[in-house]
């Protein structure tokens, strides 16, 4: 299990790479998170009383 320095282009490669799924990641939790607000605003009710009305019924 060698790993390569970080100084070489592999690492460069890898760091730039971490720094963009990174991004996309933060991008796509901030994108869930507005989509579930939406929801819950548009149904007048929060995510806990989602679950217990499925408990319900």
């Amino acid at each position: 299990m060698d790993r390569k320095p970080p100084n070489s282009p592999a690492g460069k490669d890898a760091e730039a790479r971490a720094a963009r799924l990174k991004a996309a990641l933060k991008a796509n939790i901030a994108r869930r998170k507005a989509q579930a607000r939406a929801r819950g605003a548009k149904s007048g009710s929060t995510a806990a009383d989602g679950a217990e009305q499925k408990k319900e019924g």
